[in-house]
């Protein structure tokens, strides 16, 4: 294979990356992980970089128990105004209130981009777990517009994601009632910060 061929080869591996780690993020921050997805994500292996050791770190994580981990994920997010500790919305970071000016302005991007209303806990579409989700999708090309190109995938995350998600991931790895969700902090605030730097690098 020529040199060219190789390295379109690896542009597309780092892209199925990227569209991997957005999709398991919007997995665990959906709802509690069952047995047999913390059974597949202790197979996990990271290497000495930030995101490898983080991705190690929630390998280690997933041995605890699975009815340990629904109660922690209960605890930290069950519904507005039920006792959740987190409470995962960007209106709600953006502007201490719930379905703010961040939803209206997130609702005009999705139908821009032909993005349909995902069904995560019938949750607003400005919560954490949609948002992952959204952007695995623009870039696996699940969306009617097909695989957003860079500029794209870079407006939206600093319109949507980049303003209040690292925020979100750093309470979340300090909140009192994680334990699992440690590891998914730190996972979700390395690669957030991996990608604002890429793409502030590509702008």
């Amino acid at each position: 294979m020529s040199a060219n061929g190789d390295h379109w080869e690896d542009l597309a591996e780092v892209e199925a990356q990227r569209a991997a780690l957005y999709a398991l993020l919007a997995r665990l921050l959906a709802a509690p992980p069952e047995a047999d997805f913390l059974e597949n994500l202790q197979q996990l292996q990271g290497d000495e970089t930030p995101l490898g050791v983080a991705l190690s770190a929630l390998a280690q994580a997933a041995k605890l128990a699975p009815a340990d981990v629904e109660e922690e994920f209960t605890k930290l997010f069950y519904g507005m105004g039920q006792g959740g500790e987190i409470l995962p919305y960007a209106s709600y970071y953006l502007t201490g209130s719930l379905h703010d000016r961040p939803l209206a302005e997130l609702r005009r991007d999705m139908e821009r981009l032909g993005i349909a209303r995902g069904n995560v806990n019938d949750e607003p579409e400005d919560h954490a777990a949609a948002l992952m989700e959204m952007m695995h999708g623009l870039i696996a090309g699940r969306f009617g517009g097909g695989v957003a190109d860079l500029p794209e995938q870079t407006r939206f995350f600093n319109a949507h994601v980049a303003p209040w998600a690292g925020d979100f991931f750093m309470d979340l790895e300090a909140a009192s009632s994680a334990v699992f969700f440690i590891a998914v902090a730190k996972l979700g605030r390395v690669f957030l910060e991996i990608e604002g730097n890429a793409f502030q690098m590509a702008a």
